[in-house]
């Protein structure tokens, strides 16, 4: 029986060093979807847990500046602005996050625009879940500028 050979891992975070610093912006876009009920339940009462809207605001601003701790080999990153907007819309019964992350730096902002509104609605979700757990979460990045891939629209 042949000994199998060990692999070498040499894959790790990705070498930015060369790369020419520029202004990165990204916007990305997460929704909840709620049953009718709960949705009129959080226009109405929200949460035992306080304001709904304003605690998922800053939970996005927070996990925004900690993308490096969560996502495996991202690059800690100096922010210069993360903003947060969220918007109920009651004719779909869902609550729509919009998070923009803005930085000079060497790498974009993506993952950092992605996890705040992720992470945003999550904590929609964690603060409404006594309604119950038929909610439904989506996310997706619309729009991304700066580097040498170039911008990017998401086009629906």
């Amino acid at each position: 029986m042949k000994k199998k050979k060990s692999k070498k891992f040499t894959e790790g975070m990705v070498d930015v060093s060369g790369k020419k610093v520029t202004r990165r912006v990204a916007l990305a876009q997460a929704r909840v979807k709620l049953g009718r009920r709960q949705f009129q339940i959080l226009l109405r009462k929200g949460s035992p847990k306080g304001n709904v809207f304003e605690t998922a605001r800053i939970a996005g601003i927070m996990a925004a500046k900690k993308t490096h701790d969560i996502i495996p080999l991202c690059h800690p990153l100096a922010i210069q602005k993360v903003s947060l907007e969220i918007f109920p819309d009651p004719n779909r019964s869902e609550v729509m996050i919009s998070a923009q992350v803005i930085c000079q730096g060497r790498t974009g902002v993506e993952m950092e625009a992605l996890t705040a509104a992720s992470v945003a609605a999550l904590t929609v979700y964690d603060m409404m879940k006594w309604t119950g757990q038929t909610m439904e979460i989506s996310a997706r990045l619309l729009h991304k500028s700066g580097g040498k891939s170039g911008t990017y629209h998401f086009i629906p």
